[in-house]
């Protein structure tokens, strides 16, 4: 019986066949680098939804919290803050309130009221960043000769008799001065009846939004005061619907609201 064994095939152990051995071509990388790019392009842009949602949200809360903060503030000092100025590094302007120098184109009083979070120079900033076009804004009602910013004013002046006037509107189109719409802006202002949201709000606080560094131009943003507003600083504010050419986040405070507090706290009448 013939046991020799055949030679293993050259440069294959154990006898086994040899095979081409070949890598991916250039035309195959590309494919597969196509197909990465376009699963992470997939990927990314649900991501960046998903941020402006929670932006959206983080600044809505704080909006939230600052219209209870000035409750806050009126239930311990018998008044409202003036808004700071954009020099006064968050502090309510003047110091002591009163007659505020800046009652509707002002910043919230973070350092004032005592309210986070800040930027470096002590400004309340929304969840959108932290550039000066993120700083909160703040606006409030000079009616009663300033009563709602002076110690003790509102309850000289009486509930009955305080008429906050801060207005406002769904549409900037509709911000009118008597008797027909025009320009620009004075302290007459006023929202058309039927796209009235309100009109005797105390307060009104709100956020530039997204496009808080390069928006602001816009027919109905235009109207709340900004650094790129055409239109003075007036009594009308505008809260219309979010879209591409309107995405600032207002709130306001009304008269109720605050009248409700104060008297629960035996501040008023």
């Amino acid at each position: 019986m013939n046991n020799a064994v055949a030679p293993a095939t050259e440069g294959s152990p154990c006898g086994a066949p040899t095979f081409h051995q070949r890598g991916f071509t250039l035309v195959e990388l590309a494919i597969v680098m196509f197909i990465v790019a376009l699963l992470l392009g997939g990927m990314l842009l649900p991501l960046s939804a998903q941020q402006d949602v929670r932006s959206f949200g983080d600044t809505q809360k704080l909006l939230s919290d600052s219209r209870d903060a000035l409750l806050g503030f009126a239930m311990a000092n018998d008044r409202l803050p003036c808004p700071a100025s954009s020099t006064s590094n968050g502090v309510e302007d003047p110091v002591g309130g009163g007659v505020c120098n800046h009652p509707h184109d002002g910043f919230f009083p973070a350092a004032t009221v005592g309210l986070a979070p800040v930027d470096g120079s002590g400004y309340l900033i929304d969840g959108w960043g932290s550039n000066v076009d993120n700083r909160v804004r703040y606006a409030v009602s000079t009616a009663n000769t300033s009563a709602l910013t002076t110690g003790s004013g509102m309850k000289t002046a009486g509930i009955t008799a305080l008429v906050p006037d801060l207005e406002i509107c769904n549409s900037g189109a509709q911000v009118r001065i008597p008797p027909i719409i025009t320009a620009p802006d004075t302290t007459s202002m006023y929202c058309h009846p039927s796209f009235r949201l309100a009109q005797d709000a105390v307060a009104v606080i709100y956020s530039l939004g997204k496009n808080g560094g390069t928006g602001g131009a816009g027919t109905d943003e235009t109207h709340n005061p900004n650094p790129r507003s055409t239109t003075a600083a007036d009594r009308a504010f505008v809260n219309a619907q979010q879209g591409t050419n309107f995405d600032d986040q207002v709130i306001w405070l009304s008269k109720g609201t605050l009248f409700n507090r104060l008297v629960a706290a035996g501040r008023l009448p």
